[in-house]
């Protein structure tokens, strides 16, 4: 797929809302409006700073369910979503964690956003919920029932999590493409926070054969110059919010160089040349 055709430019840059505990998660405290405040909030510092996206996920209602969350849960998020909506003028994209790729595309197709992500699409991951499976066909042949026009970002060997086997990054790139039909693929490191290596990005990048390959996790002021050189966009959450910590909230200064730092790479990486990774076989 086209980024442009979302975003408006080939290398998106993706901040997230990272909501508070939803109805029903174990730490929900009963106060809805605090959670649609605070993700007005973030979505309003997100857009001020310059981000070309948005995603929302329901990460604060830790520990997560495996894979059907509470109806409560979508309710909340397809209300908050259409908040946000109405606040900015952005894509926004839904992840419903840990991986309810069904949720996530009924809220989706009914909010009209263009994109979710799935953290496992293809293939079995161990995680700290219990083993999870890949749903590729049940949630492609859901989005198709609904007719809905949303892309499906997919990880790879997604963060918090450790493949049963030892599959190759190559054939996990391209089976998640291939046999997952996702639209594009997630690249992240080992846990929230913790950024790709340079060399694993730019082998997925070959492997995905012009699919988007999108930094998921890690991504700071730091490095991102450096990733953006190798991929297609972006997915930040951690290194935007004040003090860089995870549970503050959205600070617009540090999305702002953010943005700056991120674009310079992008620019940097469309006229290098491509690198010269060698794909295992």
């Amino acid at each position: 797929m086209d980024l442009k055709q979302i975003f408006s430019t080939p290398h998106p840059i993706i901040g997230v809302v990272h909501l508070l505990p939803l109805p029903s998660s174990p730490r929900w405290q009963g106060n809805l409006k605090a959670v649609i405040a605070r993700a007005e909030q973030e979505a309003t510092a997100l857009a001020a700073g310059g981000v070309d996206g948005i995603i929302v996920e329901n990460f604060f209602d830790a520990p997560f369910a495996k894979d059907h969350v509470d109806p409560a849960v979508v309710s909340a998020m397809t209300l908050v979503v259409q908040q946000i909506q109405n606040l900015v003028m952005l894509p926004v994209g839904i992840n419903v964690l840990r991986n309810d790729g069904r949720s996530g595309m009924a809220i989706a197709s009914v909010c009209q956003c263009p994109f979710i992500r799935v953290n496992v699409l293809t293939g079995v991951m161990a995680t700290d919920q219990g083993l999870i499976e890949g749903n590729a066909h049940d949630l492609l042949r859901y989005r198709r029932e609904l007719g809905a026009d949303v892309a499906i970002f997919a990880d790879v060997l997604v963060k918090h999590a450790r493949p049963l086997g030892t599959p190759n990054l190559t054939t996990a790139v391209q089976d998640t493409i291939e046999r997952g039909l996702a639209d594009a693929v997630i690249l992240s490191g080992w846990a929230t926070g913790s950024p790709p290596n340079l060399e694993d990005l730019e082998l997925a990048v070959n492997a995905a054969k012009g699919t988007p390959v999108l930094i998921g996790s890690g991504a700071d002021w730091d490095n991102i110059g450096t990733l953006m050189q190798a991929a297609n966009g972006v997915i930040v959450a951690s290194s935007l919010k004040r003090h860089g910590k995870i549970t503050e909230p959205i600070d617009p200064i540090r999305v702002q160089g953010f943005v700056e730092a991120a674009r310079e790479g992008a620019a940097i990486g469309a006229i290098a040349p491509p690198p010269a990774v060698k794909i295992a076989p």
